[in-house]
């Protein structure tokens, strides 16, 4: 099981369509867009979005998030009406960002907290400026010959498989660096194909992450 997520949106269509999207890179995680009124106008359905919650919720939470001002308060009032509103986080973030940001943390089996977390860090800015590195890490160059580089969905599955080692990880292209652990940040990079990254890694399975790396840059990340 995993912690569940619901999209509430002023568009049916918006929804789905990110709902779709976010699935391809957490194809483990419940996703439910809540868009729309019942009779296809624009706006946020209550009973739709506490439907919506429920069916989402597997055992592990639920985190909704909303696009514009008053699907806030629909989120919101929809998880007060829940008979354990503890069980649903309503996370203040973007919505597109941040529904990828909060699938890639709960297909990595994070909690209801830590995707909450995720999806409102999304909105953040990204300091790519490089660090020197720690005279105790790792590190290693990749050439990316998959067809379209680190785009979303190899970016997720690098940052869900290095989530399973107790490492710091970075990844560098060029002068910019990125968190290892942050799906957004990897795809802001704009790695390509051809293009030549460095992974450096501290921590105790500093070696582990940096072989696990390299299989997946190697094997295409599966595609």
């Amino acid at each position: 099981m995993s912690v569940g997520i619901v999209l509430v949106s002023h568009s049916a269509k918006l929804a789905e369509g990110l709902a779709e999207l976010a699935a391809q890179m957490a194809p483990d995680v419940t996703i439910i867009p809540a868009g729309g009124l019942s009779d296809g106008s624009i706006g946020t359905d209550y009973d739709e979005v506490v439907a919506a919650t429920q069916r989402a919720d597997s055992g592990d939470g639920v985190v909704l998030l909303y696009d514009l001002g008053s699907a806030q308060m629909t989120a919101e009032l929809a998880v007060e009406s829940l008979a354990d509103p503890s069980a649903a986080i309503v996370a203040d973030g973007p919505l597109v960002e941040g529904a990828i940001a909060a699938a890639v943390a709960a297909q990595a089996g994070q909690g209801g907290k830590a995707v909450a977390e995720a999806a409102a860090s999304a909105g953040l800015p990204e300091d790519l400026a490089p660090a020197e590195a720690p005279a105790d890490a790792a590190e290693i160059e990749l050439e990316l010959h998959n067809e379209v580089g680190l785009h979303a969905r190899p970016a997720a599955v690098l940052v869900r498989t290095l989530s399973a080692f107790d490492a710091e990880v970075i990844v560098r292209l060029g002068d910019q660096e990125a968190d290892g652990h942050s799906v957004l940040a990897l795809m802001s990079l704009g790695a390509r194909q051809g293009d030549r990254i460095r992974v450096r890694a501290r921590g105790p399975q500093a070696s582990a992450a940096l072989e696990k790396a390299k299989e997946l840059v190697d094997g295409n990340f599966g595609e």
